[in-house]
């Protein structure tokens, strides 16, 4: 029988991959050290990529409009967190417009900011009061965060 973890977003009960540890560990980072309310979040959004495929964001943090703020990608501890998996987080973000993306592997984690028409990396994770004021034309702080 495989092993299960409650899913606090989804309400369920689901089986406990490499990838859903790394993705209910950074559920508790958004709530914990980031100060995202649950509510604000879900886990496994659907999405239809403009080439017709349907895909799933692994976290989406919604802003008080109801409107998408971030997309987190979750890879299980053993994937390389590299431009592959940002690409991923990108695609989605070509249907869900976001400010923020952040991509982990719960052994390394990688924020990146919208600025302008591109995503800078940040050097670190931004609390929830400060993703919901209104974008800055300051460039976002340049370096990645390890976990």
């Amino acid at each position: 029988m495989q092993e299960t973890v409650y899913d606090p977003l989804r309400r369920k009960e689901v089986a406990l991959t490499p990838e859903e540890r790394v993705r209910q560990w950074f559920i508790g980072v958004l709530k914990e050290e980031m100060g995202v309310p649950v509510h604000m979040m879900m886990s496994e959004v659907s999405l239809t990529l403009p080439s017709g495929k349907p895909q799933r964001a692994d976290l989406v943090v919604w802003n008080r409009d109801g409107n998408p703020l971030v997309i987190v990608e979750c890879k299980r501890p053993d994937v390389t967190v590299d431009g592959k998996v940002t690409a991923q987080a990108l695609r989605y973000n070509n249907v869900l417009n976001v400010r923020y993306i952040i991509v982990t592997s719960g052994v390394a984690t990688y924020v990146f900011e919208k600025a302008g028409d591109r995503f800078e990396p940040r050097k670190d994770l931004p609390e929830w009061s400060t993703m919901l004021q209104p974008a800055s034309d300051q460039p976002a702080e340049t370096a990645a965060e390890d976990r």
